[in-house]
């Protein structure tokens, strides 16, 4: 008999979505009223079972519905999007999803419907972009000489590659919530991790770790920390220290991790969780293995890198700095296409011959971003997230704020399962969930930490979040990821419940 193999991460993905159309069947819709600012009219906009009704923009509009963030965290633009009201929740009809809105839902997950769904296509065009600039990149040698160049720097310092990068984009992610922009790296970085000795685990451990802990940890993300503050009601630097300290613990701690295993790797190949596909993933990323050594750089190719690394320095710059988003970022990596290929001196056809081969590499990922985002087409056409904040919301009214904390946190974790979107998840829970806290005698930054961790902590494994479109970017299948990942994620839950309880009592 054969041996049986784990399902590829596009069938995994339509098993989730195949139990969440389930699940629109067994749990009753419902929805919470909501309110939002409409800036054209410079009016707040309350949303009901009945309709829709205008209100003047004052803070004692805010007050009247028991939202207590501030009138300039709406008009400013702060909080752009419908907030729920907390105490009206409300059952609707049910709009249980069939087999046709399953069948359909990828389709949507990528192109969208028309309508408020717009689907992923700006992140599913920024992936295909990057593929080409990468295919360009290739085809001139550059990525060979640097390869090399990099080898020859690291040869005995290997683990600084690991520090320096895991610290770097976990810096990303604690800033401006990098994340998405981190699929771009991996074909660069790979063959990187591959040439120092490691194992393509490490790369991912490096990469996406990185990011997942700088997110979880988040300081001044304007996605996730400052907008669910403001959601809150409360100053986005109260509880700032705390997840201070929890990026800086929680860093070392993956670091830790992942060097363990990274040494053990490099001194003994076979110990590695990949090691059946090493042929393999080398063959992929490292396009010139034989000959790496013999690259010399030369003007031409100095110039290309220099290029290429600015590009990324450019959309680092404009995320942060000027508000960019997947428009403005993949308008980058396309200029810088053409760029390095008129440098190269890459004619017409081999330049579009490689651009399309680089953009085909990266489909896999693009469809997989598609069918993620068609999971939640189905939680909103099915119109049951509601009703999993309002009986979440229940389950941890009234208890002893220690425990408060840490229910909390969980149920964050397994609601982003199902809303993988941190700003979503804000905006529609916070209204809701922080004035729990005062129920129960916790400052309200306690929810905000604890939908950051929880959030955090199932972004190692969450299908519905990046993690399987990280994966098919280095051919290395969930289930061991999982095995790779799953101790280290005990470790960091286990830290993140200590850290909750002393600071909810200090």
């Amino acid at each position: 008999m054969k041996k049986l193999q784990f399902p590829t991460a596009h069938s995994v993905l339509l098993i989730i979505a195949a139990l969440v159309a389930l699940s629109t069947w067994l749990i009753p819709a419902g929805k919470y009223e909501q309110l939002g600012y409409n800036k054209e009219k410079k009016v707040f906009i309350h949303y009901t079972k009945d309709g829709e009704t205008e209100h003047p923009p004052t803070q004692a509009t805010l007050d009247h519905f028991l939202i207590k963030a501030k009138l300039e965290k709406f008009t400013k633009g702060d909080i752009w999007k419908p907030i729920g009201i907390p105490g009206t929740y409300y059952e609707v009809e049910a709009n249980p999803q069939g087999v046709v809105d399953f069948i359909q839902s990828p389709l949507i997950g990528i192109g969208g419907d028309g309508g408020k769904n717009h689907g992923a296509i700006d992140v599913i065009l920024f992936v295909l972009i990057i593929g080409g600039f990468i295919g360009v990149v290739h085809h001139t040698g550059a990525f060979d000489a640097g390869i090399a160049s990099l080898a020859r720097v690291l040869k005995g310092r290997e683990t600084l590659l690991i520090i320096i990068i895991t610290c770097l984009i976990a810096l990303g992610g604690t800033t401006f919530g990098l994340a998405e922009e981190t699929i771009a790296f991996y074909p660069i970085l790979v063959p990187v991790f591959l040439v120092a000795g490691y194992d393509a685990i490490v790369a991912l451990g490096a990469i996406y770790i990185g990011s997942s802990i700088g997110t979880m940890a988040s300081t001044v993300n304007p996605f996730s920390a400052i907008i669910a503050s403001d959601a809150a009601g409360i100053n986005w630097t109260s509880g700032l220290y705390g997840r201070l300290f929890m990026l800086i613990v929680g860093t070392t701690i993956c670091l830790w991790y992942i060097i363990r295993y990274a040494e053990r790797v490099r001194k003994n190949p076979e110990y590695s969780i990949i090691y059946d596909q090493k042929e393999q993933i080398e063959a992929r990323f490292i396009h010139n293995k034989e000959s790496k050594n013999e690259v010399v750089f030369d003007a031409r190719i100095q110039l290309v890198l220099i290029v290429f690394a600015a590009c990324f320095g450019v959309m680092i710059y404009g995320v942060s700095g000027l508000g960019w988003w997947f428009l403005e970022m993949t308008t980058v990596f396309f200029v810088g296409a053409i760029l390095i290929g008129l440098i190269a001196g890459v004619g017409e056809k081999p330049f579009v011959e490689a651009f399309v081969k680089g953009a085909n590499d990266l489909l896999s990922v693009a469809l997989i971003i598609g069918i993620a985002r068609g999971v939640t087409v189905l939680m909103d056409q099915g119109m049951i997230s509601d009703t999993l904040l309002y009986y979440s919301s229940n389950t941890v009214e009234g208890m002893p704020k220690g425990i408060f904390v840490n229910v909390m946190m969980f149920l964050y974790a397994g609601l982003s399962f199902f809303i993988p979107s941190s700003s979503g998840m804000a905006v529609l829970s916070m209204p809701v969930m922080a004035p729990l806290a005062d129920v129960v005698e916790a400052p309200r930054e306690m929810v905000v930490n604890a939908y950051q961790y929880g959030m955090g902590l199932m972004a190692f494994i969450t299908p519905t979040g990046l993690i399987l479109a990280s994966l098919d970017m280095v051919g290395v299948t969930y289930n061991k990821w999982l095995k790779f990942v799953m101790p280290l994620l005990l470790i960091l839950t286990i830290f993140t419940m200590i850290v909750l309880t002393i600071l909810v009592y200090m």
